[in-house]
């Protein structure tokens, strides 16, 4: 995966890491960073060896710290509605058919805060910040952020963020919902794999299966979401992963999934 300029990939038994590489513009979400991560997406669509992804920043000081402001300084709003047309990454992420976790190990702040809000689970250092700051600019989320926030946190603080630009830490993030777990900065890492790797350990079918049911529920009503649940249990009851579950269960051994 050498192709890539601005990501790095990397291996974790079914785990598969990728890091934004531009520590030195504090990973900035670029027009080529989320290309590549569209195309990174796409490879290991397919790879049955990855069952988990894992996205993080270079370095420590910012996970994606926002947009890169310097490209977009001078558009019109006819050549931004063209640089927002196609597919965008913050819309890919929270559609993969497999779970994404954001790795939040540093400034995550804008985009950097849409792309999280799209991965299905968000781990956080002590240190990290999140906030949505484009009222600043003069602007407002474009990447999700009016939309996703109040569906993690609800309206009012999504509002509280959204119209006043704060910025917060870990702490606070980790009380309104914003990211799901805290840890200590030095062990982010490897807590984030640990908990990758137990994931990915799971059936394929059955985390496929989940995440969307889990994601249907924000986008419809109960009585429709119910039935969409329905449906998906009943198609696991298809799948070889389901008569391993269940005969591992009964027989007392760890199952052994193989995602058909």
């Amino acid at each position: 995966m050498s192709a890539y300029e601005l990501l790095r990939i990397e291996r974790d038994g079914a785990v598969a890491i990728v890091t934004i590489d531009r520590p030195e513009k504090r990973n900035a979400l670029s027009a080529q960073v989320r290309a590549e991560l569209i195309a990174v997406l796409d490879a290991l669509r397919d790879d049955d060896a990855v069952r988990v992804l894992v996205v993080t920043g270079a370095g420590d000081k910012a996970f994606v710290a926002g947009a890169d402001i310097g490209e977009f300084a001078q558009r019109t709003p006819l050549e931004q509605r063209a640089a927002m047309t196609g597919r965008r990454v913050f819309d890919e992420v929270a559609a993969y058919p497999k779970p994404v976790l954001a790795m939040i190990n540093g400034l995550a702040l804008g985009g950097g805060c849409e792309l999280a809000l799209a991965c299905d689970v968000r781990l956080a250092a002590d240190t990290a910040k999140l906030g949505q700051p484009e009222i600043n600019l003069g602007i407002i989320p474009g990447g999700g952020g009016t939309q996703r926030l109040p569906r993690v946190v609800g309206t009012g603080q999504a509002m509280r963020l959204v119209l006043s630009g704060e910025i917060i830490g870990a702490a606070e993030a980790l009380r309104i919902g914003l990211v799901d777990v805290v840890h200590p900065a030095a062990e982010l890492r490897e807590r984030t794999l640990e908990f990758a790797r137990g994931m990915a350990g799971k059936s394929p079918v059955a985390l496929r299966m989940a995440k969307s049911a889990v994601r249907a529920a924000a986008e419809m009503p109960l009585a429709a979401g119910l039935q969409y649940e329905t449906e998906a249990f009943i198609t696991c009851f298809g799948s070889d992963d389901k008569r391993e579950g269940v005969a591992a269960f009964l027989e007392k051994r760890t199952a052994e999934f193989t995602g058909r």
